[in-house]
């Protein structure tokens, strides 16, 4: 039987002052991708495209370990965009042709009289087959599990790019900043 499990998030963030304004941080969207999850769990494809291993998930008796690639740009206006464009599942391979992840995500610099603000939203949904027993389950049961599983991950998400992200922005802000130094 086929599930359609979705999600979505919605982020408004307050910009601390920095000595460079967020808008050339956000030029940079590697930086983003390394603020949405650990460094160590990315894998960088080609320009503006990354592999993105997740932690394992458990849904029900199942345990499965996503590798989603990510193409992450920022276009004129300074919106990023964060789109996936594959996603393969370890640990239950034989789902993997029964099996599609869309992931797609804008957030885009706003200001506000005398603040800056980062404010966007993500969506998340997978389509997939799921066999026996999960078939003989209450389908209001496999969905919304399913829905909330979804949920958790763009909640850690967004989590760690609003840590994150301050973080980096606030040292790539000093950094910048400084007044190069001739030998």
């Amino acid at each position: 039987m086929y599930y359609t499990f979705i999600a979505s998030q919605s982020l408004q963030l307050a910009v601390p002052e920095q000595p460079v304004p967020i808008q050339h941080y956000l030029s940079e969207p590697q930086r983003i991708v390394r603020a949405i999850a650990d460094p160590k769990r990315i894998q960088s494809l080609e320009t503006d495209a990354y592999r993105l291993t997740m932690r394992p998930l458990k849904f029900f008796s199942l345990k499965i370990e996503p590798t989603v690639d990510l193409k992450i740009w920022s276009d004129r206006e300074g919106t990023i965009h964060l789109k996936s464009v594959g996603c393969e599942l370890r640990g239950i391979e034989t789902i993997n042709e029964h099996f599609k992840l869309n992931l797609y995500g804008t957030m885009q610099p706003r200001q506000l009289v005398d603040r800056s603000y980062l404010r966007g939203g993500a969506e998340l949904s997978l389509k997939i087959f799921l066999p026996p027993p999960f078939s003989l389950m209450p389908k209001a049961i496999v969905q919304s599990t399913g829905n909330r599983l979804l949920g958790n991950v763009l909640l850690k998400m967004k989590q760690g790019l609003m840590e994150q992200l301050l973080l980096d922005y606030g040292g790539w802000a000093r950094e910048t900043a400084k007044p190069s130094i001739a030998a």
